[in-house]
């Protein structure tokens, strides 16, 4: 069935509505960041760039590190915009723009978060680097597609049971991540674990200013939860979305996080910007393998 313009949108010189891409303007690897400004620190490290372009907070660069053709997109903050950016994204390859077709053979993306997050757990400091085995989705996006089958029901029983999860809030989703690219960024320099995702910086993360918290203790419940050796390490807005949406559309995709700030001790980097670009550097040599 044809998809009607109003749900794909296209731009007059035929790329989609919101990234001002086309097909042939992004590669099967793409690097996520959430800061348009850390596009360009990636891709310094490019030996040449064919494509770049922006629109609003959504900046690509396409080019090639070594002999290997990447993308990187900045999404900018939060799931909902994660779910801009790969729903378009997976127009791109996998259906016909001129059509509004399905393809009949369907291309699956490699999608690498490289992000900054804070740690909930004393043990894992600032200036490291965490390895998201599973996002736990708190946010309840996700719960506008079909996720049966991609969830896991007895972890999320055990964190509803723990944390005395409120029945009028979504109910929390855990999402594994691909094991296919976890193999390829693994090493003795990462930390694992569950990075919970929150749908805001403040209120949802457990930040108090002006506004008193539904639940105070959330935050020392998430670090305190453990099951089965499962335990959340960290928490941003991104990660359990690009986990859940990439395994609904059959991609594979993995987060990495540099830790700025430890919310278990109140530590925060005192270089951030030199964690980030150690991280950066360590996914593009992972990434040539793959």
């Amino acid at each position: 069935m044809q998809i009607k313009d109003s749900e794909l949108i296209l731009n007059p010189d035929g790329s989609v509505y919101h990234l001002n891409l086309r097909p042939e303007h992004i590669s099967d690897t793409i690097i996520f960041v959430g800061d348009q400004d850390r596009v360009e620190k990636i891709t310094k490290h490019f030996e040449s760039i064919e494509f770049s372009t922006q629109k609003r907070e959504f900046k690509t660069q396409t080019g090639y590190y070594k002999d290997r053709r990447i993308t990187v997109i900045s999404t900018g903050i939060g799931p909902d915009n994660i779910d801009i950016v790969l729903n378009e994204l997976d127009a791109l390859v996998n259906i016909d723009l001129k059509t509004r077709q399905p393809k009949t053979y369907l291309t699956s993306l490699n999608i690498i978060r490289v992000g900054t997050s804070g740690s909930l757990q004393a043990d894992i400091p600032i200036d490291s680097f965490v390895m998201s085995t599973h996002g736990l989705d708190v946010n309840g996006m996700l719960h506008f597609y079909q996720i049966k089958g991609i969830s896991n029901p007895e972890i999320e029983d055990a964190f509803i049971a723990h944390t005395d999860w409120d029945k009028n809030k979504a109910r929390p989703i855990i999402i594994e991540n691909s094991t296919y690219l976890e193999k390829y960024f693994d090493s003795d320099k990462v930390f694992h674990g569950m990075t919970g995702t929150a749908g805001g910086f403040y209120g949802p993360q457990g930040r108090v200013l002006r506004l008193p918290l539904f639940d105070p203790e959330l935050n020392s419940k998430l670090d305190s939860f453990e099951h089965n050796g499962f335990r959340i390490t960290n928490f941003e807005m991104e990660t359990s979305v690009i986990y859940g949406l990439s395994k609904l559309l059959g991609h594979e995709a993995l987060s990495l996080n540099a830790i700025i700030a430890n919310r278990a001790n109140g530590d925060f980097s005192k270089d951030p910007k030199k964690t980030v670009e150690k991280l950066i550097l360590y996914t593009l040599e992972r990434i040539v393998n793959i």
